[in-house]
């Protein structure tokens, strides 16, 4: 059996090496424990490749913007013997930070400079990481027209996957997971309102995890939706997700919803090195796979593995109801016209717009550059006439839907652990004329990201060099019992991803790019 790459024990810097426009072009796999010397290295090639794919060479489109001084601080970091230290973290363009603007891709938000950190972010520099840039995304979180094309802002361009650059790297974190995939950085932080974590891990071949809700503050966070939002990290492994997430994870007076944080967290990476897949029982949701018999052989594959692992696979029987789709959708509409309102309002910047209603007036006045290739539908129907009482019964009823008579339903009916099914397909070719044109019946992301419960993407393989990740989800609260799930199937995971190799030679991409500033 041939070693996966992502099971090597080589550290950052031999992956970075080797995937450095001047070296070779397999990935390797990252380790977590580098020397400060090994740490310094890596952001010096991070850098380099930052400079090689997005300032000076043909764009991914990943990062908007990033400090100049990225190698300094990460040789003054790699020394304080902190959990992250020296780690570089790309920072998805909704989260605060003080040194750049906030902008959701919006030029309306271009001067949206807070002078402020997210407690994200805060929580991040104590554990001694470098905040290294902000990174692209789809512009508001996606939820401004329904034929949209993801990774496209007005602020960052478009993002390109950098396995096959013509190819989508899904939305709305596109940035975050192209510039992990593309080890432009150490880490990325993305949100998720339904898929924005997990969907670009998937198909930039990385590890995303949507934490269970109120585990993680929003506060300073351009919202959607306070009843679906959360951030997470995007890694290149589950260890690194969980190191993240421990030091993301706690209580925010700001934030009602992390109440029980503090009292539920624990140390995320503790015990992952030892995790194994024996006697978990695994439940199997086979209706979730979709009509790919592509993905349908990866997934079987995957399962094989685990089995051989000593799992216990459970078939479940899911099928989810539209009628929670429709009142997500009414619960999105009417929370972002509220929560994006407050948050306009509420920004120290000097910015031309306090409200959805003012976003929708700027757009129209800006009409060559925002809406240019797509509309603003979806802010129109929430600017609309959705009252409080259809809301909040829409709220309950996809609640209920997705926790009780979903995940939660689902772990104690057939008596397992955690849940699987494929997390995606892969990626489709970018169109930014008509947009979007991704699989819908592949993955059930969606009741993990309604009902608040947990979310873990991991590789699984590829297909015609395209990553597939693989979903884990499991009981809200249990974020552990996830990641030690994912982990142990890193470790028997047979897939051969060295055939997933993302475009590392400049002198390729200009072969398959179009022009930087289309």
């Amino acid at each position: 059996m041939k070693a996966s790459p992502f099971r090597t024990a080589l550290p950052l810097t031999l992956a970075l090496l080797a995937a450095s426009p001047a070296g070779a072009q397999e990935q390797a796999q990252p380790v977590v424990d580098l020397t400060p010397t090994l740490r310094e290295t890596a952001a010096k090639l991070q850098v380099q490749r930052i400079a090689a794919f997005d300032d000076r060479g043909p764009r991914i489109g990943a990062v908007m913007i990033h400090a100049d001084d990225v190698e300094a601080q990460v040789e003054k970091a790699a020394r304080s013997g902190l959990p992250l230290a020296g780690y570089t973290v790309m920072v998805k363009d909704n989260i605060e930070t003080r040194e750049w603007p906030t902008t959701a891709g919006s030029l309306a938000l271009a001067e949206n400079m807070t002078g402020r950190d997210a407690p994200i972010v805060a929580r991040l520099r104590a554990a001694g990481a470098v905040i290294a840039g902000k990174a692209n995304l789809s512009e508001w979180a996606n939820f401004r027209s329904s034929n949209s094309t993801s990774g496209w802002s007005a602020v960052g361009g478009q993002t390109r996957n950098p396995h096959i650059p013509f190819r989508n790297p899904c939305g709305s974190s596109s940035g975050s997971a192209a510039a992990v995939a593309a080890l432009m950085t150490s880490v990325a932080l993305g949100t998720e309102t339904d898929g924005s974590i997990t969907c670009p891990a998937s198909v930039n071949g990385v590890v995303g995890f949507k934490p269970t809700l109120g585990l993680v503050s929003r506060t300073y966070i351009v919202p959607l939706s306070h009843s679906q939002d959360t951030a997470g990290p995007i890694t290149q492994t589950v260890s690194e997700a969980a190191r993240v997430l421990t030091a993301i994870a706690g209580t925010d007076p700001l934030d009602s919803a992390t109440a029980e944080a503090d009292s539920r967290k624990v140390d995320y990476a503790r015990g992952l090195a030892s995790a194994s897949l024996k006697g978990l029982r695994i439940g199997v949701m086979r209706k979730q796979v979709g009509g790919r018999e592509d993905v349908a052989e990866l997934f079987e594959a995957a399962l094989v593995d685990m089995a051989k692992a000593g799992a216990v696979l459970v078939e479940v029987d899911y099928e989810p109801q539209d009628e929670m789709f429709e009142d997500e959708f009414t619960v999105l509409l009417f929370e972002f016209r509220e929560d994006l309102d407050a948050y306009l309002r509420a920004s120290p910047a000097d910015i031309p717009v306090r409200s959805l209603a003012d976003v929708i007036r700027f757009n129209k006045a800006h009409a060559d550059t925002e809406l240019r290739w797509f509309g603003q539908d979806l802010m129109e129907q929430a600017q609309g006439t959705v009252d409080r009482q259809a809301y909040e019964e829409a709220r309950a009823d996809s609640l209920r839907m997705a926790k009780d008579e979903g995940v939660d339903r689902l772990l104690a009916e057939y008596e397992v652990d955690i849940l699987v099914a494929p997390t995606m397909g892969p990626a489709w070719s970018t169109d930014i004329i008509y947009g979007d044109n991704f699989s819908g019946d592949i993955g059930i992301g969606s009741i993990a990201a309604i009902g608040g419960t947990p979310h873990l993407t991991v590789p699984m393989g590829a297909i015609e060099k395209l990553p597939v990740g693989l979903s884990f989800m499991g009981a809200k609260w249990d974020d552990l019992g996830v990641l030690k799930a994912g982990a142990a199937y890193e470790k028997v995971r047979s897939a051969d991803l060295a055939t997933v190799r993302f475009a590392s030679d400049p002198r390729f991409l200009e072969k398959v790019m179009r022009p930087a500033g289309d």
